[in-house]
């Protein structure tokens, strides 16, 4: 899956963080690519974290704000990353993980994160 997500991207140039976590939020695995900001390295564990933590993409906060009103509470929320690129791992319809990808915009974050996953067969 980390593999995966690396080659995506690697193929576009992107320079990214890819972590993958277990069902609890935990750290398996990081990838940090050549020239990746030292930044993403904690916002991609957070996206993973996010994602195991509430059980959907961390897009769907990202869209939430977007939406604005009730929705900019999300922002007093400390333990949340409303950005796109964490992605929960399914398997029979449990949460067993997460893959949270840093380093790009947002949108490309989640296009990585998301070849992972699909890798993976989620």
């Amino acid at each position: 899956m980390a593999d995966a997500a690396r080659a995506e991207a690697q193929r576009h140039g992107w320079p990214m963080v890819i972590a993958i976590t277990d069902s609890g939020g935990h750290l398996v695995l990081l990838y940090r690519l050549d020239q990746a900001q030292h930044g993403s390295v904690l916002v991609a564990q957070q996206k993973a974290k996010t994602a195991v933590d509430f059980r959907r993409p961390t897009g769907a906060f990202e869209s939430a704000l977007a939406d604005g009103g009730l929705h900019w509470r999300l922002l007093g929320m400390t333990n949340l990353t409303p950005l796109e690129g964490g992605l929960p791992i399914l398997r029979d319809g449990r949460v067993i993980g997460a893959i949270g990808v840093s380093g790009m915009q947002s949108t490309q974050d989640a296009q990585a994160a998301a070849a992972g996953v699909a890798a993976f067969g989620a």
